[in-house]
């Protein structure tokens, strides 16, 4: 089959060739945002006096056709026409002669995937904020149920204060909301139309490219030929923020993952969401958290593999840039498998009431101790040297932080008096936090309020 750009070679392409620079096996998902594209730059090209109306209306009419094909699986792909532009152009050039061969003028492939792919892009930007935004539904819901329940919170992954178990779930929705922040600032700085460059300086023919990007709904134009051509800064923060979201979700499922421990047992994992081993019948693995948890790897390695690609490269479009859409493809792909099966499992989570709460005494209120006597007038690493003594002591006599009389801790600072038992539960304790951002019931509550009114709930 001869190449559209067949004109200045005497030799057929060798097999091999065709077969490793191909993209057609993979670009193919662009198809229709491809032939969105052609739409558009038929109206332009009409406008330009480059095209009749005739002519216009029936390279309309065919891709629309062409367009319904890929969407039902009827359309073939052929290899040896490389990507998914060749394969389109050369259907129309099939079915409407040199009308078809019409299409291509004022552009290049290097102007038209950059469109494409920022086209795919929006689309796919928006429906992961949508994810995101289930997910955080998720936590608040989570989060308006677990008011009132305690929790150790860990530093270093050992006990450091208790804390109400919504503030540990809104801890994470904040994450996502910057998440989103992320995708937002991304989105605003992709919607640029890069189509009417051309191959990198520009074309021939007089464009209205404000109107192809108002028919493209792209806010702005892009301001320089070469850079338009050259640049895949906004796949690279994509995949950025793609990872990042991935690292977010992994230390989330760490913890469920920890949690769901029989040494913690803070949380039990619905079954359906859970398999088991092929060996040890009482196993009941978490393995859609491990699984999450593994992704995000491959999150990285997709950021990793384009920045390497595109360190050396000179100004401008260069045939490695091809591989800048697995990547791109495989981190859309198991990023919102991923959210999906965080939500799944958030959903479906119980959480161990009493088993977190018994697990938030004791040590933990050694702080509220020492802040006890910082309000009784004692220099704060005073206070904290004193509170350390107590541990020590404890440590030494086996006993519990309940366990003290104010006869023993009186022996440590005359300043503690019965009042002070009136603060050691885990309960008392997250409410002594009132600041904003607490963990203090009023705080938490009021947290919840507005994150109900941000989500819709």
């Amino acid at each position: 089959m001869k190449k559209p750009w067949s004109g200045r070679f005497h030799e057929e392409t060798d097999k091999f060739v065709e077969e490793f620079t191909e993209s057609v096996s993979f670009d193919k998902e662009l198809a229709e945002y491809d032939i969105e594209q052609d739409i558009a730059h038929v109206k332009t090209l009409l406008k330009a006096k480059v095209l009749d109306d005739e002519e216009a209306n029936k390279l309309i009419r065919e891709l629309s056709k062409i367009r319904e094909e890929v969407k039902k699986g009827e359309f073939e792909w052929k290899k040896e026409l490389e990507d998914v532009h060749m394969n389109i152009e050369a259907e129309l050039i099939k079915r409407l002669g040199d009308i078809g061969r019409k299409l291509h003028t004022a552009r290049s492939r290097n102007d038209q995937v950059a469109t494409d792919v920022k086209l795919f892009l929006k689309g796919e930007i928006k429906e992961i904020q949508r994810f995101l935004k289930e997910l955080r539904k998720s936590l608040v819901r989570i989060a308006e149920n677990t008011v009132d329940l305690v929790m150790p919170a860990y530093t270093h992954l050992q006990k450091a204060q208790p804390i109400r178990v919504a503030h540990y779930f809104l801890a994470y929705r904040e994450v996502f909301i910057k998440d989103d922040e992320r995708l937002s600032d991304l989105y605003r700085r992709l919607d640029e139309l890069p189509l009417g460059s051309g191959a990198v300086a520009g074309v021939d023919f007089p464009l209205e490219r404000f109107f192809t990007a108002k028919e493209l709904n792209f806010n702005k134009l892009t301001r320089n030929s070469i850079y338009a051509t050259a640049e895949r800064d906004f796949i690279l923060e994509f995949l950025f923020v793609a990872a990042l979201i991935g690292q977010h979700l992994s230390r989330l499922a760490e913890d469920l993952i920890i949690w769901n421990t029989e040494e913690f047992g803070f949380v039990e994992l619905p079954d359906k969401l859970c398999t088991g081993s092929s060996i040890m019948p009482q196993k009941k693995n978490p393995d859609v958290l491990e699984i999450i948890r593994g992704k995000t790897g491959r999150l990285y390695g997709n950021l990793i593999a384009l920045l390497t690609v595109m360190k050396g490269l000179p100004m401008a479009y260069n045939r490695d840039m091809q591989e800048d859409k697995e990547p791109l493809f495989d981190s859309i792909r198991n990023l919102k498998n991923m959210i999906k099966g965080m939500q799944l499992i958030l959903n479906g989570l119980t959480l161990k009431e009493q088993v977190m709460k018994r697990a938030s005494g004791n040590f933990l209120l050694i702080t509220d101790l020492a802040n006890y006597l910082v309000e009784k007038g004692i220099p704060f690493r005073t206070a904290h040297h004193i509170a350390g003594s107590i541990v020590a002591y404890l440590v030494e006599k086996g006993k519990k932080l309940e366990d003290l009389t104010l006869e023993e801790l009186k022996q440590f600072s005359e300043k503690f008096e019965k009042d002070v038992f009136g603060i050691l539960t885990p309960e008392k304790s997250t409410d002594r936090k009132r600041v904003f951002g607490g963990t203090a019931r009023e705080e938490v509550l009021r947290r919840i309020e507005v994150a109900k009114l941000e989500e819709g709930l």
